[in-house]
Parts: C-alpha cells; sequence; structure tokens
C-alpha cells in the first residue's frame, strides 16, 4: 500500500473501530501525513500501532491516542487550544486542522525549531511554537478553550488550570509513577471549581519542568527510555 492507503487503514482499524468517532477528528487524521512527522528512515512504520523515537530521547505519540486525546478535548472549532509537548509537531497539526489557534511548547529546543519549520512548510499558520517549561502554560495566549499535555506528570499543573477558561478541558496524563499514568480529563466549571474525570491507563515519557518532575533527573546523557503511549 502506497502512505495515503496506509493511512486510511489507520484510521479505520485503528481509530474508528476503538471508538473514536468525532468526524473533525477522523478527517484531520486521514488529511495529516505522519510520514512527514517521523524520522526518514522510519517513514515505512508512520502508520504501525505505535510510538515512534524521533530523537532527543522523545516519541511520536502512537496514532489512537494522538486522535483519543484530541477527541477528549471536546473541541467544536475555531478554538484557542495549548498543547504541552510538541515533539514531532504532528499532534499541533491534527488540533490546528480543527482548532483556530495552537500554542504549543517543547522544552527541547531542538525538536520545537524542527516542528515549527516543518509546520510552516506545510502551511499552518496558526500554530506557534515556543521553547520552554510547559508545565507552566503560556501566559501570553491564555485563557485557553482546552490544553492537551502530551507527557506524564506527577499531578496537574495549576498553572494550566489556571489558564484554562470557564468551560475549558485540560486532558494530561498523571500518576505517582514516571512509567505509568492515568489519562484524565480535567473541566474548570467556574473560577474556583473543577471537575476530574480519569479516562484510561498510559505511558508516556515524562513532563519535565517545574511543576512536572524535576529536569535534574534527567541530567545531560542520561535517557528516561522510549515509553510507548498505549
Amino acid at each position: 500500500m502506497n502512505y495515503e492507503q496506509r493511512r486510511n487503514h489507520m484510521v479505520d482499524h485503528q481509530i474508528i473501530n476503538r471508538g473514536v468517532l468525532d468526524p473533525a477528528v477522523v478527517a484531520a487524521m486521514k488529511k495529516i501525513e505522519r510520514e512527514k512527522f517521523v524520522p526518514a528512515d522510519l517513514s515505512d512504520l508512520a502508520y504501525r500501532d505505535g510510538a515512534l523515537p524521533i530523537g532527543c530521547n522523545q516519541t511520536i505519540s502512537q496514532p489512537y491516542m494522538v486522535a483519543m486525546m484530541t477527541e477528549a478535548l471536546q473541541l467544536e472549532g475555531g478554538e484557542t487550544v495549548l498543547e504541552i509537548g510538541t515533539g514531532s509537531g504532528y499532534a499541533a497539526a491534527i488540533l490546528a486542522e480543527i482548532a483556530g489557534l495552537v500554542i504549543t511548547i517543547e522544552c527541547v529546543k531542538e525538536l520545537a525549531d524542527r516542528a515549527q519549520k516543518l509546520l510552516n512548510k506545510l502551511g499552518y499558520d496558526n500554530v506557534t511554537v515556543i521553547t520552554g517549561d510547559g508545565t507552566k502554560g503560556c501566559e501570553k495566549f491564555a485563557p485557553y478553550d482546552a490544553i492537551v499535555v502530551t507527557a506524564g506528570g506527577p499531578h496537574v499543573p495549576q498553572s494550566l488550570c489556571d489558564q484554562l477558561k470557564i468551560g475549558g478541558r485540560l486532558v494530561i496524563p498523571i500518576g505517582p509513577e514516571e512509567t505509568f499514568q492515568t489519562l484524565v480529563r480535567v473541566t474548570r466549571r467556574t473560577k474556583d471549581e473543577f471537575h476530574r474525570e480519569n479516562l484510561c491507563g498510559v505511558r508516556f515519557v515524562p513532563l519535565i519542568g517545574e511543576e512536572g518532575w524535576h529536569r535534574r533527573r534527567y541530567k545531560s546523557g542520561s535517557k528516561p527510555g522510549l515509553i510507548t503511549a498505549r
């Protein structure tokens, strides 16, 4: 099969068959060429049912996980969305197909620069990539209709909760262990009231930052490992 056929097969069997049915999410997954977001030597594996390494000890998440987390944001179109953990830029592209504006933060400058260059090349002028500590969010563009975090933290960062609009949704993997988390959705009901739902168990790379796992645990040269999202 060529890439388009593989992509459609992936959406039918990995996305729709597992219960992701939001038409906008399905359309975005069918449109975005995932092979452009993985290393060239792994392009033939772009539509496999799993995560892939993208360098800098990081991964591009499993297609199903990207689709499921995007659907969990309950986007209707035109929203302002904050993504924490740009990685390859693939999930940001999916979000950009639905949202009006996507702000995405990556703590690894090499990945951030690479993602911004690729997203610009593909014509996504509604995506801004920022290098920095994603656990603190980005107040400049707040408040957000939705926030999605693509790395696992020990708890829900207060800064991200504070930057949600009333009615906004935050989807994030959290847990006391760095190798296994629970994916949760936090909805801001009022200024001070938040509702939390547990969605499923997942495995993500650690969320590094002031309100995540401390950076000193991953000094230069250390490797947290390629932890796949399931």
